[in-house]
């Protein structure tokens, strides 16, 4: 397996520093993304599939993981930004965007704002779904506001955590650190690294963010993996809803976009299916690039 490396850089004016993960590999560099409240310890078994054909890099985006966590500059301007800016500290001038949940939405976002950069784009359960189309604000800020959880003892997290569906059957040590990474671990609790009103701040962008326009000046090949399963109560059949709504939108505005529906499977993908995700990747970039 290969060695990964754990680096920060200081994006210069900017006044942030970004933390990513570097798997090496050989070829054109794929930049993965995480999604909201995750952090680039999602990838850990996903990256290491892709190093046989491509240089693969996780960044750590702004509030999240290892990264600073200041209290502004979540809007999708300025985490673009900070990605394109991060590509040029590491010496990266195109890249293949994957982004997974919130980071496919900010993948689509840097590729139509940087035409030059991105290589190709693969949304992985995200980008391609618009909540403002389905809910009112005030719908979408009670369902997508995370819990309290602060001070919650970490044996009390981890059993809760291994229970979710989409870890059955995967739990380990190793899935407990890459969990246990998305927060700050301390005096035998847990606490949020993003803290509740940032939190909502990207999630206020995500709900205005206008996929529409964005999907209709694409200038890479693009990818679309959903999620499907039969629903097993109300909150999965209205995501299942918004993912069939979001693909029939991505028909229309994009038919351009292939799209990869990943069948009995949820939200989690670089976690649940990482070898069809990867084998995705591969043959859409091999077919596309």
């Amino acid at each position: 397996m290969p060695t990964v490396e754990g680096e920060f850089v200081d994006l210069s004016g900017r006044g942030i520093r970004l933390h990513y993960r570097d798997w090496g590999g050989a070829g054109e560099t794929v930049l993965l993304l995480h999604g909201l409240s995750s952090s680039s310890r999602i990838w850990d078994w996903t990256a290491p599939l892709l190093t046989g054909d491509f240089r693969v890099i996780a960044l750590d985006l702004r509030g999240h993981g290892l990264s600073d966590c200041p209290d502004d500059g979540y809007d999708f301007g300025s985490v673009s930004v900070d990605v394109g800016a991060f590509l040029e500290a590491v010496g990266v001038e195109k890249a293949v965007m994957v982004g997974h949940s919130w980071g496919g939405s900010v993948a689509l976002h840097f590729a139509a704002a940087n035409p030059d950069a991105a290589t190709a784009l693969v949304m992985v359960d995200g980008g391609f779904i618009s909540l403002s189309e389905r809910l009112s604000w005030e719908e979408a800020e009670r369902v997508m506001r995370p819990p309290e959880i602060d001070g919650v003892p970490v044996e009390t997290f981890v059993g809760f955590m291994r229970k979710l569906p989409q870890f059955a059957g995967r739990w380990n040590d190793e899935l407990a650190d890459m969990v246990l990474a998305n927060f700050d671990v301390r005096d035998g609790g847990i606490y949020r690294r993003l803290s509740i009103p940032n939190h909502m701040k990207i999630a206020r962008a995500l709900y205005g963010f206008n996929a529409r326009d964005r999907l209709s000046r694409l200038p890479c090949p693009a990818l679309a993996i959903s999620c499907r399963r039969e629903p097993v109560n109300d909150a999965e059949r209205q995501w299942q809803e918004y993912r069939s709504h979001g693909l029939a939108r991505l028909a229309e505005i994009a038919p351009s976009v292939r799209v990869h529906v990943m069948e009995d499977t949820i939200h989690d993908v670089p976690i649940q299916r990482p070898e069809e995700l990867v084998s995705a990747i591969l043959e859409f970039v091999k077919d596309e690039c």
